[in-house]
């Protein structure tokens, strides 16, 4: 039997190319998705999230690490987040943005793209109060946990519109990339070693994420903050829109141009 021939690489996982193709795919399938399972996969999604930055916040209230040390270390419980998203399997709205893959090549059409946007941005949102409600009612937003969510919520009301813009950027790049290179992994290992750099190095950052707000905000409300429902969208809209851009934009569309397919 003929030996497989070797990566010239040295790289056991697929080629840059490959990924784009494989993305693409994914993109056609998830655009396709009925309503009652990309509903459920979407609220999956932001409780996953969720959870992860609830795991972050408990690292903030009592690291003792200094800025830096202590969000490196909340950024790697924080992946937790997006691990649980792409093994398990569920429908985030920031990840999804690498659909416009598919869109510019014609095999999606604005109205499955958008329709499955709508989907997974409520899911996740459901997702997201349903943790934060969890955790209120279970107590565990009080004490220590409970200043670390007030001092995150008040951080990210108190953001102007342009910051939270460019953070939402910066933010869905390193999210997007961390999802392209879980295509380019081989296990399930692999996926969870391709997520955890580039989301820890958005939290230790500062950048912002949309899903992720739809936690930490509100459960920081739930914990005495004083925001309320205008701080909530003076930040959820800007990023959210920094999100697009930042994922559609900075990953999809820049890595279309690079890889799509050459039509005679």
């Amino acid at each position: 039997m003929a030996s497989k021939k070797a990566d010239p690489t040295g790289l056991d996982a697929y080629k840059p190319a490959e990924v784009a193709q494989r993305i693409e795919e994914a993109g056609v399938n998830k655009a396709a998705l009925a309503a009652v399972p990309l509903a459920t996969l979407s609220f999956l999604a932001g409780a996953f999230i969720a959870l992860g930055a609830a795991g972050f916040t408990a690292v903030m209230a009592g690291a003792g690490l200094g800025f830096g040390p202590a969000r490196l270390l909340g950024g790697l419980i924080f992946s937790t987040g997006l691990i649980l998203v792409v093994v398990a399997g569920a429908e985030l709205f920031t990840g999804n943005c690498l659909i416009v893959m598919a869109w510019v090549d014609g095999r999606v059409s604005l109205a499955s793209l958008l329709r499955n946007w709508l989907f997974a941005y409520l899911g996740n949102l459901a997702g997201a109060l349903t943790i934060v409600a969890l955790m209120a009612f279970s107590g565990l937003l009080t004490g220590p946990v409970g200043e670390a969510a007030q001092k995150i919520a008040e951080a990210k009301s108190a953001l102007g519109p342009v910051e939270a813009l460019a953070r939402g950027i910066l933010c869905n790049m390193l999210v997007c990339l961390a999802v392209w290179l879980t295509f380019a992994a081989r296990s399930v290992t692999d996926k969870i070693l391709a997520i955890i750099f580039p989301i820890t190095a958005f939290v230790l950052l500062g950048y912002e994420h949309s899903i992720a707000n739809m936690y930490l905000i509100p459960a920081g409300w739930a914990a005495g903050a004083p925001v309320n429902v205008s701080g909530f969208l003076g930040n959820l809209v800007p990023v959210t829109i920094g999100n697009v851009l930042g994922g559609s934009g900075g990953v999809a569309l820049t890595y279309w141009l690079a890889y799509r397919p050459q039509r005679t």
